[in-house]
């Protein structure tokens, strides 16, 4: 009976390891087939999957030319588990405020696993049908840890409430971007957070 819970304990931590990110690539793969295709044949700006809605496509050159994740409206595990998640409430790619996003770091496609090697300067590339948006990181991808109940980092203009503590320029009007995930690979209680701002606008 040890012999079987063992292994059973075994079989999960493997799929919680290595068969949700597998399952989770494909889903990636297939939903930005699926976006890229409907966003040519129809001037529909979201595009309803099985796993939710999708607004956008997010590449990072730091993480390769490769890559690139869907992003879809809320935070939920469904969501989270098929690529990037946008915060219910925060502004929309291009838009004045902040387009704050989740993504997982372990497990379930790790989009931004590599998150703590961002650096000043790197560049985030959000899609849409219509444009894409290239912000540029103010800050590092491990300058920053929170709890996770700090929710002040999605506000459209974050003020760490620490003096002196990490945060973009205090100016309003800004186009900003926030990138959150798990500050440790195995468990949840803070949040790694990464801000930038809009650079450029060009036509899709």
């Amino acid at each position: 009976m040890l012999l079987v819970g063992g292994l059973a304990v075994l079989g999960w931590v493997a799929w919680q390891f290595w068969g949700t990110n597998w399952v989770s690539h494909r889903a990636q793969d297939r939903i930005v087939k699926q976006v890229e295709k409907k966003w040519e044949a129809d001037s529909v700006d979201v595009v309803e999957v099985p796993e939710g809605n999708v607004s956008a496509l997010i590449r990072i050159p730091e993480f390769g030319d490769d890559y690139v994740i869907p992003v879809l409206e809320g935070t939920s595990d469904d969501v989270l588990s098929s690529g990037f998640g946008h915060f219910d409430d925060t502004a929309g790619p291009g838009e004045a405020g902040n387009f704050a996003l989740a993504a997982h770091r372990i497990t379930h496609g790790e989009p931004l696993r590599d998150m703590p090697n961002l650096e000043a300067g790197d560049e985030v590339v959000v899609e849409t049908r219509d444009a894409t948006y290239t912000y540029v990181l103010t800050t590092g991808g491990d300058d920053l840890t929170v709890s996770f109940e700090d929710g002040w980092v999605l506000d459209a203009l974050p003020k760490n409430p620490e003096k002196g503590g990490v945060q973009p320029d205090q100016r309003q009007g800004q186009k900003l971007i926030t990138l959150t995930t798990c500050a440790e690979l195995f468990h949840t209680d803070e949040r790694l957070v990464a801000f930038g701002v809009l650079k450029e606008r060009t036509p899709r």
